[in-house]
């Protein structure tokens, strides 16, 4: 019998897919559950909602409160946090590359390095010159890989990962869709996803 999965589903513009993407594997893991990552762009499903920014943007109080429950989050879970500006970042460019890398623990190793520059360092991830070095640095050379991110594909791949999202009914991120098609959004419904995904429910 295959083990119970789940798609975790998230953009690297996304401020609390940060949380969710560095514990992630480890929930999964201790759950006996595979975790597919999933990158995608919430830009063209807040695009259809009328919306050209975050909401986080577009209402201030929920955006004050957001970036200071981040930082108690992120306190307690003795990780980096600063606010990325501008905020949300260009993720384009970061989501093909994610996209390009096989998910076989290089995507999922540089997708946490992504979501450690934009918001434990500040980095941009818009520049191909930071996300060759966060490349470099698991081990994989960013050349062929930045090549490879402008294909056709990986452009087809993306769109498909977005079309999916909205076909699960996705909103956010971080999401995560078990087999069932259960939705689960949030970094604090992380747990309960994985929960349900062992359970087969």
């Amino acid at each position: 019998m295959a083990a119970p999965s789940i798609d975790f589903f998230y953009e690297f513009a996304s401020s609390y897919s940060y949380p969710a993407a560095m514990r992630a594997g480890e929930v999964a893991e201790r759950a006996g559950v595979t975790l597919r990552w999933r990158p995608f762009l919430l830009g063209p499903i807040f695009a259809d909602l009328g919306l050209t920014t975050s909401p986080f943007n577009t209402q201030p109080a929920k955006g004050r409160y957001m970036w200071r429950d981040l930082q108690r989050t992120m306190a307690a879970a003795s990780l980096p946090f600063r606010m990325p500006d501008p905020f949300p970042q260009n993720s384009l460019l970061a989501a093909r590359v994610a996209t390009a890398l096989p998910d076989d623990g290089k995507r999922a190793a540089f997708s946490r390095a992504v979501y450690r520059a934009a918001f434990g360092d500040g980095a941009q991830i818009a520049d191909a010159e930071v996300l060759g070095r966060l490349l470099r640095d698991i081990g994989v050379e960013p050349a062929p890989l930045l090549v490879a991110a402008g294909s056709d594909a990986v452009k087809q791949a993306l769109r498909a990962a977005v079309e999916a999202a909205k076909a699960a009914g996705i909103f956010g991120a971080p999401s995560f869709v078990t087999a069932d098609g259960e939705l689960f959004w949030g970094n604090d419904r992380l747990d309960q996803a994985v929960a349900w995904a062992a359970r087969g429910a």
